[in-house]
């Protein structure tokens, strides 16, 4: 295991094949931010739990603990970001990834500039709580949003969100009622015109239906517009 020194946001390299490990911290570590590289699955989970790194950088085939399974595992506890790297290029496998909680989907073989581009701009949506009060946004709306915490509570309780649910969410309930299509809502989350199809967006969602359901189980608030996309329906 090799660690960079500088002392921008410390990005967790988990990737097993050395020559791709070192591409990518040495082009993280010249954009200013400190790099740790871990080669075995198993130790990923108990070094974030220790660091609280700002971004994770994970290949799906690693040896000890395969990269969905920590996927799901940090999902338990922690929200940030998380890069999925990987051979697969399958669409099941990219919506697999973003169904655990993935923020994005890197398939290789890849530019190390198109990485960091990437992480930067996660890393952009995805900021630490800081001081702030909560904004009502009426008394009828079971939802309160503080956008600068990043937070959006539902009936008191707050959910647990990506950086991608909490910007898909926060685009919905800014204008309740208006239809959204895909096309729109993933130019939200992206700003490089990448190629991303509808089932992103679609996973997406349905984490973020199972996430409100848990404090609203009678009420479906994100409706889909039937070859269009999704609008939210405030009760």
């Amino acid at each position: 295991m090799s660690e960079d020194q500088n002392k921008g946001p410390l990005i967790v390299v988990a990737e097993d094949e050395p020559k791709i490990a070192k591409l990518l911290t040495d082009y993280l570590s010249a954009h200013g931010y400190e790099t740790k590289w871990i080669e075995n699955g198993a130790e990923v989970v108990p070094f974030i739990k220790k660091e609280s790194p700002s971004c994770l950088l994970l290949d799906i085939m690693l040896p000890g603990k395969d990269g969905m399974t920590i996927c799901r595992e940090l999902r338990s506890f922690t929200q940030m970001p998380i890069l999925m790297l990987t051979a697969r290029v399958e669409e099941i496998d990219r919506v697999l990834g973003l169904e655990l909680g993935a923020d994005d989907y890197i398939c290789k073989p890849f530019s190390p500039r198109e990485v960091v581009a990437r992480v930067k701009t996660v890393l952009r949506r995805f900021k630490p709580a800081a001081a702030g009060a909560e904004a009502a946004e009426g008394e009828d709306n079971p939802f309160r949003v503080d956008e600068e915490r990043r937070e959006i509570h539902v009936k008191g309780k707050l959910l647990s969100l990506t950086p991608n649910e909490y910007t898909i969410l926060l685009v919905l309930l800014k204008s309740p009622g208006r239809v959204f299509s895909r096309d729109q809502l993933v130019d939200q989350l992206y700003d490089d015109f990448r190629a991303v199809t509808d089932r992103t967006i679609d996973s997406h969602v349905k984490n973020l239906r199972k996430k409100i359901a848990a404090c609203m189980p009678d009420v479906e608030v994100i409706r889909s517009v039937y070859g269009v996309g999704y609008k939210m329906q405030l009760p």
